[in-house]
């Protein structure tokens, strides 16, 4: 039962973990706005999520990690992982004459539409678990 449970909740552990990369990825473009010649870069997030699931093939797995076991008493577990997001560079509008290729409007959207969903997937997440907690105490 518990891996079932697990395996319900992979999809919104990988979602959550890349919006949360793409969030850097974002908000080190805009620390690095008046950077001279700095790329901005940023991930495909629903090529790398189906990536993530296991829907792809491109980018290089990492080693699934097993955790040893020092007494009788620990829990088995192991990580499992798709790896980092391969970051890609944005393609610049108006590429500024420092080659800087930061366009602050650009960037300001992105930030705030990737927190908007980062939210909706938490929201969703906790709407999962709270129907599974009602769902076991009846």
């Amino acid at each position: 039962m518990i891996d079932r449970i697990g395996k319900d909740f992979e999809f919104y552990q990988k979602a959550l973990a890349l919006r949360q990369q793409r969030q850097e990825i974002l908000a080190t473009n805009i620390a690095n706005s008046d950077t001279p010649n700095y790329k901005a870069r940023d991930i495909d997030f629903s090529a790398t999520l189906r990536e993530a699931m296991g829907g792809g093939s491109g980018m290089p797995r990492l080693p699934d990690t097993s955790l040893t076991l020092t007494s009788s008493r620990h829990i088995p577990a192991q990580a499992h992982s798709s790896g980092p997001a391969q970051e890609l560079y944005r393609v610049p509008l108006q590429p500024s004459l420092d080659g800087n290729t930061v366009d602050m409007n650009v960037e300001r959207v992105q930030f705030a539409d990737n927190t908007a969903k980062y939210q909706a997937d938490l929201q969703v997440l906790n709407g999962r678990i709270k129907s599974l907690l009602t769902a076991m105490q009846q």
